[in-house]
């Protein structure tokens, strides 16, 4: 998370943040929810595509965005962000303090961040409408630093994204009813998870919500079709994207029911959780397989259709820390989270997730890949894409 050294502790505790981003970005808009949440200050600093590849080279990843501190110090991927942030700045935490509740919020983040990653591309870049209203402002804005047309650029970016979000994201003609499948199974299972608390585990929000608010806010939500379709299938979940950006600090007085000692799962996650396990978690567990075995490709099945893609180095880092997060839990919190899934999807939906969980997380791991353990001019010479693939 931390691409440069850490804090000094007598610098004390950082009060002004640079966002490197855009206001139309899926991780973003993660972020910044966060930070207003927290009722931090912070400036947005809109990335041009010199400003992207320079970060990129500084943090050893292509991606966005990236987070300042006032030293210089730059700080990336969110969800370790938000881990720092809480520990920077604990007034309206967001990770739970029970441990099987907070491993919970953990897997539906990732979840919200890495499966939605292709429906929220999908419905950009596939349709028309949207893909005209969003290369348009790319060229003006992320693009604004390039020498040529507005239309050269619109059409560039439209170019470049439908090759890289859909072709070269395994998305085909034959699975995409499968992707808008996966869009309004999400719709429906948050539409019954929020409808009887404001955030998805309780009365505070929690790293589950920005997990899913990212995909939600700047793109469902925000886009053209897909909004459409939130706003006539699942008008709790438009709510609930109102609310995250609402910042807790300035929402005055809330009747906040305190959590139980050991809190019990709420309810209507269930159709969430067995879209999760039914869905995301044999993909990760087969991603890694083949990425332990060498291979560049990954097929797999969803919604009843078949996908091709690149192998995600990313995913597999993903996969083995809720893992090994899983497996370092006390022998009765384990227990509480099976009982959880057997609750909702009986003893076979147990087993299957406890199966997979209990796959050993390999030694070495992949921690020698991930980006910013490595020296800075090894970033400099061997800078990755999102999903920690090489750029050379």
């Amino acid at each position: 998370m931390s691409v440069d050294p850490p804090l000094n502790p007598s610098q004390g505790t950082p009060q002004f943040l640079k966002v490197h981003g855009l206001d139309l970005s899926y991780f973003t808009g993660k972020l910044e929810a966060n930070l207003r949440n927290k009722g931090i200050r912070y400036e947005l600093v809109e990335m041009d595509t010199r400003s992207f590849k320079s970060l990129g080279q500084r943090a050893g990843v292509n991606q966005m965005p990236h987070l300042e501190l006032p030293g210089g110090q730059l700080l990336t991927d969110t969800t370790h962000i938000l881990r720092w942030l809480d520990q920077q700045y604990p007034d309206h935490p967001i990770r739970p303090a029970d441990p099987a509740m907070c491993w919970l919020a953990d897997l539906l983040e990732d979840f919200g961040d890495e499966w939605l990653w292709r429906p929220a591309l999908y419905y950009r870049w596939a349709f028309r409408e949207d893909a005209r209203l969003m290369s348009d402002r790319l060229a003006r804005g992320m693009l604004r630093d390039i020498p040529a047309p507005t239309a050269l650029r619109r059409a560039f970016i439209r170019l470049r994204q439908q090759r890289v979000y859909l072709r070269q994201d395994g998305v085909t003609t034959q699975n995409a009813s499968a992707i808008e499948g996966l869009y309004h199974a999400t719709l429906d299972a948050l539409e019954a998870a929020l409808a009887d608390r404001p955030f998805l585990l309780g009365d505070q929000p929690t790293q589950a919500d920005l997990g899913f608010f990212g995909p939600f806010f700047r793109h469902f939500s925000s886009d053209p079709t897909p909004s459409r379709i939130l706003r006539a299938r699942a008008p709790a979940v438009m709510h609930w994207v109102a609310r995250m950006w609402h910042p807790n600090a300035k929402l005055g007085a809330q009747q906040i029911t305190p959590p139980p000692q050991e809190p019990r799962l709420p309810s209507g996650l269930g159709p969430l959780l067995r879209l999760v396990c039914d869905e995301y978690l044999p993909y990760l567990a087969s991603n890694e397989a083949q990425w332990r075995a060498g291979q560049g490709t990954h097929s797999w099945l969803t919604q009843g259709a078949s996908f091709k893609a690149p192998v995600s180095p990313y995913r597999v880092w993903c996969w083995q820390t809720l893992r090994g997060a899983f497996q370092e839990l006390s022998a009765s919190d384990r227990n509480r989270i099976l009982s959880w899934f057997m609750e909702i999807g009986g003893t076979n939906l147990q087993r299957r997730l406890q199966t997979l969980l209990e796959i050993p997380v390999p030694r070495e791991g992949i921690t020698a890949c991930v980006p910013w353990h490595l020296h800075q001019n090894d970033r400099l010479v061997a800078t990755r894409d999102r999903q920690w693939r090489s750029l050379h």
